[in-house]
């Protein structure tokens, strides 16, 4: 069995999603077997391939779009949609909010993916990661799905809406997309403004200034 792990890399690779599907159909047990990143011949680390999916959309090798068809064939073969939680290894959802695959997190939602679930090492939830990554449509979707909004992680002692903040502040332009979108979205459904650091609270009242639905939103 072990020859056909490196053949799933390959058919994800190759977007081959007929042969994804004649190979997870006849063994249907490699819908969940752990595999290294896909494209990446010196990662040695195996994931759930719910979550390797999200890895190659991070490094540009398939689209978001793509990598929704590649997660489909892997459900339709059994594949768990909450990937290796019961080893508290993390999510297939918590991969897609943190390595910016938006639309295959809200596919996974779609699919009943546990929107409450905190990875052990920092308790952060798929809403943190989505908000500091700017992933608005995945912010909202998990905001719809009844996720924690205002939630503190367990490392930073910071709520969603404070990681999407930091994620604005810190003017990583690398990760510059949709955080102002976050934010907005963060407050129209109750997250709580009162309980920010004085630094991030007087950045968000700076940035108020020119944007007038901020500033009723905050008021």
């Amino acid at each position: 069995m072990i020859l056909f792990k490196p053949r799933i890399k390959k058919l994800i690779e190759n977007k081959d999603y007929s042969g994804l599907k004649q190979l997870l159909s006849k063994y249907p047990n490699l819908a969940n077997k752990g595999i290294t990143i896909p494209f990446d011949i010196f990662c040695r680390k195996k994931a759930h391939p719910l979550h390797r999916i999200c890895d190659a959309v991070f490094t540009g090798k398939i689209t978001d779009y793509e990598a929704v068809d590649l997660a489909k064939v892997f459900l339709e073969n059994g594949a768990n949609v909450d990937g290796d939680k019961h080893k508290n290894e993390g999510t297939p959802l918590l991969a897609a909010a943190s390595l910016h695959a938006e639309q295959v997190g809200i596919f996974y939602i779609d699919n009943g993916a546990d929107v409450h679930y905190t990875y052990k090492n920092d308790g952060a939830s798929a809403l943190h990661w989505a908000a500091f990554c700017g992933r608005d449509k995945l912010v909202e979707r998990l905001i719809r799905a009844n996720a924690e909004i205002d939630e503190s992680d367990a490392k930073y002692k910071s709520t969603p809406f404070g990681w999407a903040i930091h994620s604005l502040q810190s003017n990583d332009i690398g990760n510059k997309h949709n955080q102002m979108s976050c934010i907005k979205l963060l407050l129209k459904s109750g997250a709580n403004s009162r309980e920010l650091d004085e630094d991030k609270n007087d950045y968000l009242l700076s940035l108020s200034v020119d944007d007038s639905e901020l500033q009723n939103l905050l008021t």
